[in-house]
């Protein structure tokens, strides 16, 4: 038996605004990113190295050990980007009934990554996004990296099943695939019937999420190969006006 990978239906970069106002999420091709942001292969290549180097999540309920990431947050008003102190993640359980209500706290993102260059590019170029979809304000961002690998066979990346995250944007880029099969993403109307489903395979391409519109999902991934390790790398980015969860 056979699986099918849904191409996704990217958009032209002068198409994201609409496309995220007339139907809630827009797709862009890792060029059309490159482009956007701006931003050279080899730029991303430095940050994307980050993701070797993430420590497992201890949070997780349903026992599993396929995931690892790190957060940190940041306030992004126009061009200026400033750090926020550490916190932790929280998420009331109306948004998240597996991982809800409670303070998780990671390890922040490391301190080199977030000095580079494109990284503040990438946080204000997103801002850019989601404040011609709400208005220009000050957005506060959560930085989620992400890898969710299959060392207990399946991994998945989005174990609280098709959600909203409770803020005004969520971002995913993805970063890279490692020799695994599924991660088919889903994107549902949240107050309607219709919905779409693809496969991001291109690092570096990026699905916009308008949080208040739609729900989303990642399917579970496995490995090409029985017992040998694959992996998922993403990079998700939340934009929430007025302040983080849990203020």
């Amino acid at each position: 038996m056979t699986t099918s990978a849904f191409p996704p239906p990217c958009v032209p970069l002068d198409g994201v605004d609409a496309a995220l106002q007339s139907q809630g999420f827009a797709l862009i091709a890792a060029a059309d990113v490159r482009r956007w942001l701006p931003a050279d292969v080899a730029e991303l290549d430095a940050l994307h190295a980050g993701w070797d180097n993430l420590p497992a999540d201890a949070y997780l309920k349903d026992g599993g050990h396929y995931r690892r990431r790190r957060h940190s947050c940041f306030v992004v008003d126009g061009q200026s980007v400033q750090q926020a102190p550490h916190r932790a993640h929280w998420q009331p359980l109306e948004y998240n009934a597996l991982h809800g209500g409670m303070q998780r706290m990671f390890d922040p993102m490391q301190p080199e990554h977030v000095a580079l260059p494109v990284w503040s590019r990438l946080l204000t170029r997103v801002g850019e996004a989601v404040s011609a979809l709400r208005g220009t304000q000050p957005w506060f961002v959560e930085a989620h990296p992400f890898r969710i690998d299959t060392t207990d066979g399946i991994g998945r990346p989005t174990p609280e099943g098709a959600h909203r995250d409770g803020v005004d944007l969520v971002a995913v880029f993805m970063l890279g695939r490692h020799r695994i099969k599924g991660g088919e993403s889903r994107v549902f109307e949240a107050d309607g019937p219709s919905g779409q489903r693809f496969t991001l395979t291109e690092p570096w391409s990026l699905l916009l999420l308008d949080d208040a519109r739609v729900i989303h999902e990642t399917t579970p991934i496995q490995p090409l190969v029985n017992g040998e390790l694959g992996w998922r790398d993403t990079l998700v980015l939340t934009y929430r006006s007025g302040g983080f969860q849990g203020d």
